[in-house]
């Protein structure tokens, strides 16, 4: 079973204090559906731009706020990369040992 990130966890750490739990090229899927926040371009703010199981590859990764990790996943059958937290996402099994989420 594919291991994900608490969300109390997610939300109460400072993730950065540790490595990240995902590496670039790791394959995820989504775990619920992701909205426009204000800060994807080209998009009402607001609209659906993942659905639940939708799946792409960790293309990089970068903090926020000095607190969190946000990885760029490259969704690639609908050409777009979306900033996602590690508690928004699994890995998908099969993935190549060394890429699953380092916890």
């Amino acid at each position: 079973m594919p291991t994900t990130v608490p969300l109390a966890q997610a939300l109460d750490e400072i993730e950065i204090y540790r490595p990240p739990a995902l590496s670039q090229g790791t394959r995820v899927r989504v775990l619920r559906q992701v909205r426009n926040d204000g800060t994807f371009p080209g998009r009402a703010r607001g609209e659906i731009l993942i659905e639940p199981g939708e799946e792409g590859y960790v293309a990089s990764i970068g903090t926020f706020l000095q607190r969190y990790y946000i990885f760029g996943v490259d969704f690639f059958r609908l050409g777009i990369v979306v900033g996602m937290r590690a508690h928004e996402l699994e890995v998908v099994a099969g993935s190549p040992p060394g890429e699953r989420n380092r916890q």
